[in-house]
Parts: structure tokens; C-alpha cells; sequence
């Protein structure tokens, strides 16, 4: 689980960085690899729930 909370800590760095060069700077390239990060949060996130469900039980 510490390796999936790694993962998404990584993920979210990435996204906060191209989605800030998105916003300030107008860089199309930086939007287009936000919204791939928000993709891939997102599969890290449901992935988080799972394991984190099964670990509660």
C-alpha cells in the first residue's frame, strides 16, 4: 500500500506541475500531459480504494 500512496504522490506532483504550466504559461503540451496524469490518478485512486477496503475488512 505504501508503494501505491507513492505512486499517486508522484502522479499528483506531475499533474500540479503541467496543469500550473497550463494555466500560466498557455502551454498546450503541458495541458495535454495534465489531463493524462488526471487519467492515470484516477486509476491510481480507485485502486487505492480497493486496497484500502480490503485492508479495513
Amino acid at each position: 500500500m505504501k508503494e501505491l500512496v507513492d505512486k499517486i504522490a508522484v502522479e499528483m506532483a506531475a499533474f500540479q506541475l503541467n496543469a500550473n504550466l497550463q494555466v500560466t504559461k498557455g502551454n498546450k503540451a503541458a495541458g495535454t500531459r495534465a489531463r493524462k496524469n488526471a487519467l492515470e490518478l484516477t486509476k491510481l485512486l480507485k485502486e487505492f480504494r480497493k486496497v484500502s477496503v480490503l485492508s479495513a475488512k
